[in-house]
């Protein structure tokens, strides 16, 4: 099982030229990116959302993800204001996986998103595949800030998330 987390600073009083995001904004951004993933994946082809229903406050999506030569389904659960649940289903190409963004603030205004990856490895594998584990870590962070990018430039000029 290989297990990674870290955190996204969304807003920075050091930064004023970077716009601060509201949490609501960068809420509706983690519903467009469960909604609308190829706005934000690299690679993916299309997403089609097999089903939608409420499971009481919160959201469920069942997703069909196409990568072109391969396809993951899996079920995200949106918490409203709160996180982004995402688990993925073990193919021959995909592991089981799960990954969940949580939208921190520990103080008013100071916002951060926490990701967390669960990614159920083959047994043995652990140990031998360290420098892949470092790069798919790498690969998540990237993919991150990327998403936290998209969001603000969503929130942009378009206002699209306003």
């Amino acid at each position: 099982m290989l297990k990674f987390e870290h955190l996204v600073q969304i807003n920075d009083p050091q930064l004023p030229a970077l716009e601060p995001l509201s949490r609501e904004q960068l809420w509706r951004g983690l519903v467009m990116r469960a909604r609308f993933p190829t706005e934000f994946v690299l690679g993916l082809e299309s997403c089609v959302i097999e089903s939608e229903r409420e499971a009481g406050d919160d959201t469920v999506l069942t997703r069909k993800l196409d990568f072109g030569p391969f396809q993951v389904h899996d079920t995200v659960t949106l918490t409203p204001m709160d996180r982004v649940s995402v688990v993925a289903q073990a193919t021959d190409l995909w592991p089981r996986s799960e990954a969940t963004v949580h939208i921190e603030e520990p103080q008013p205004g100071a916002l951060f998103l926490r990701f967390v990856y669960e990614l159920a490895l083959e047994d043995g594998s652990e140990d031998l595949a360290e420098p892949m584990q470092d790069l798919r870590k790498q690969a998540y962070v990237a993919a991150d800030l990327d998403t936290v990018q998209r969001i603000r430039e969503l929130t942009g000029g378009s206002g699209l998330l306003h």
